[in-house]
């Protein structure tokens, strides 16, 4: 049986599991790579060889999704169908059961759960302060007489 190629992989991933979209799949192996990338100091050899843990590719997911998509990050992921960690999870063990990705003995589904809240991780930073502004008199309008001064 010849190996199927990636996108064919999710092709025939999402015939099965259509929750997430397309995109969200290429996403997560960019996010992967990224998170590889991130954690390759703590590796002891080449980052290609590194494993991340569920919860350490979570945290590279968040940074890797905000580098891309800043305050959209959020939207975009709920348009893929992603709006929790555990959908991360999800996606992660559809690609291990395709043959995309591998796993150890010690990975499960759950180590994507009690992640991050998705407001809290994407929203709050693009808010703006809470910090009142200074109030500046605002100047007259052109169709507004000036007060006479007596």
């Amino acid at each position: 049986m010849q190996k199927l190629s990636f996108a064919e992989a999710i092709e025939k991933i999402r015939a099965e599991d259509s929750r997430y979209a397309e995109d969200a799949y290429y996403f997560l192996r960019e996010a992967l790579d990224f998170s590889l990338k991130l954690f390759k100091k703590a590796a002891q050899g080449p980052a290609k060889d590194r494993h991340v843990t569920g919860q350490e590719l979570l945290h590279g997911i968040g940074q890797f999704a905000l580098q891309q998509y800043g305050p959209l990050t959020k939207t975009v992921l709920e348009y893929w169908g992603i709006t929790r960690c555990e959908d991360f999870g999800e996606i992660v063990f559809n690609m291990i059961n395709a043959g995309l990705l591998g796993k150890t003995d010690k990975d499960s589904k759950e180590d994507f759960g009690g992640g991050y809240d998705f407001d809290d991780m994407f929203v709050k930073p693009f808010l703006p302060s809470k910090k009142p502004a200074a109030h500046k008199p605002r100047p007259p309008s052109r169709k507004e007489k000036p007060k006479e001064t007596v």
